[in-house]
């Protein structure tokens, strides 16, 4: 008996509700199948990160989907931490999954794209590294991935350069470009594959460029992936 034919009625309790994003300028939603994140995308970031660019492969973590929050919401200051930190970023929509996908054709399996935030409780990372554990409760915890609408590529194409920046209040802390990803889409949607079988739904966050920081309850973050997406958060 597959899911789909499960009666409601026989669940224990009510299943969750899907994730989906706003598509802009549609009324339908894009589901949100898995959201993966590409690590230190960005020279710059890396070097402030503490680690050689030039000498690494791309790695990849996972945030939950239910970790998304929706454009225009709060982001709630997180528990158990004294350094939440920003990362702005730039978001890939998948739309035909696959696996061992080839570069020239990957962008083929791309819906759209979006801005968005991986929100790391920056501390909490730094303890798990320090101690060979995994890096969930640093980047995988409520609210963590604040999120735009998805802009389709029928109306942005594939957009290679464009400016990723972010302000904390006003003051711009992050101004990288699109050009500057090590890894660029085509080539993450192809590597990726070769790990996991890509489903309709998955959402890909490219990596964010350097100027990472720490948020108070207060602030007011505004980031844009210029041609592509806004996104205004409060800290709360």
């Amino acid at each position: 008996m597959t899911d789909a034919q499960i009666d409601a009625e026989r669940l224990l309790f009510p299943a969750p509700k899907p994730v989906s994003l706003p598509i802009a300028g549609s009324h339908a939603r894009f589901p949100v199948h898995r959201l993966y994140c590409v690590g230190r995308n960005y020279a710059a970031h890396a070097v402030e990160m503490g680690h050689d660019p030039d000498k690494e492969p791309p790695f990849f973590f996972q945030k939950s989907p239910d970790t998304i929050l929706q454009p225009g919401e709060a982001f709630p200051y997180p528990p158990l931490s004294e350094d939440v930190q920003y990362e702005m970023e730039h978001v890939m929509a998948i739309e035909v999954g696959g696996a061992d996908i080839e570069v020239e054709r990957a962008l083929d399996h791309v819906f759209g794209y979006g801005a968005g935030l991986d929100m790391t409780r920056r501390d909490l990372q730094s303890q798990a590294k320090e101690m060979g554990r995994p890096w969930e409760v640093g980047k995988s915890f409520d609210h963590s991935a604040p999120m735009s609408a998805i802009r389709p590529v029928s109306e942005i194409g594939h957009p290679g350069q464009g400016a990723v920046r972010l302000w904390v209040n006003g003051e711009i802390k992050q101004d990288g470009d699109l050009s500057q990803l090590i890894w660029k889409p085509q080539e993450i949607v192809a590597h990726l594959s070769r790990l996991f079988t890509l489903q309709p739904g998955d959402l890909i966050m490219t990596g964010t460029p350097a100027g990472v920081g720490a948020i108070r309850p207060g602030d007011v973050i505004s980031g844009e992936v210029e041609g592509i997406a806004e996104l205004r958060v409060a800290v709360t």
